[in-house]
């Protein structure tokens, strides 16, 4: 569904953010994108959505190169806005309408889809959102704004849903919510976040993307989990001293906070 070949990508002319990756996902898979900050995560769900173009590699989706000039052409410009979608970490950057309801309509209203009152609304009492329908989204809370912009993308029916650490700005509740919605969702996922604990929530295959942009694992968590140098090689394990009155000590650690 997805493929990537030799993939790399820079910043202002010379700072690697990407290097040489190469994967693919397929249909139905739920894969977990970990890595420490700055290793490049955003970067590639952007490439993926089409929004950044790399200076290196290729990215396809079904078979068809994602460049610049293939989504100029109409039609795959349209079926791939459609079925590939991109929540972003923060849900200022995707707001902008005047109500909730008009935020939800807004995609399915740019394509001229049929039925979609009834499918704002679905989607609205899905995500606990009805009472809101009439509000403006920017008077919402961090975690009402994130399911607002969730199901605006939920409206299209995507293929591929592409998600940059959504429980970033989530309390535990609204967190263990979104897990068990994205377990039942029949979607094919892609999440990135640097939280271990939740990895294994989120997705049935991991791959980690390394502090030098590489990457460095792909396959299940639990087999990562128990391999201690990959985990520091992609700086989602430390260490640190304990001090017990004059005893001192260290201690592994993951990186579960967000």
């Amino acid at each position: 569904m997805i493929k990537v070949e030799e993939l790399s990508h820079i910043y202002n002319g010379s700072e690697h953010v990407l290097r040489d990756l190469s994967f693919e996902i397929h249909r139905g898979e739920k894969v977990v994108l970990l890595g420490a900050n700055g290793s490049g995560k955003t970067t590639l769900l952007k490439i993926l959505n089409g929004l950044v173009f790399p200076i290196k590699g290729r990215c396809y989706y079904q078979h068809q190169r994602i460049t610049k000039s293939s989504l100029k052409e109409k039609a795959f410009n349209r079926k791939f806005r459609k079925e590939v979608v991109l929540l972003f970490q923060n849900p200022e950057a995707m707001i902008f309408n005047p109500t909730v309801y008009d935020e939800i309509a807004f995609g399915p209203r740019q394509l001229g889809a049929n039925g979609i009152d009834k499918t704002v609304r679905h989607w609205a009492e899905t995500l606990g959102l009805s009472r809101y329908l009439d509000r403006p989204p920017f008077e919402l809370s961090s975690g009402e704004k994130q399911k607002v912009c969730l199901a605006s993308l939920l409206t299209l029916e995507p293929e591929v849903l592409l998600m940059d650490e959504p429980t970033s700005k989530l309390d535990p509740r609204s967190t263990g919510w979104l897990v068990d919605f994205l377990q039942d969702l029949e979607v094919t996922t892609l999440v990135t976040t640097h939280n271990l604990t939740l990895a294994s929530e989120l997705g049935e295959r991991t791959m980690v993307l390394s502090e030098n942009h590489e990457l460095i694992y792909d396959g299940e968590i639990d087999a990562l989990l128990e391999d201690r140098e990959k985990l520091m090689e992609a700086n989602l394990l430390h260490t640190h001293r304990h001090k017990h009155g004059e005893l001192e000590h260290g201690h592994f650690h993951t990186h579960d906070w967000e």
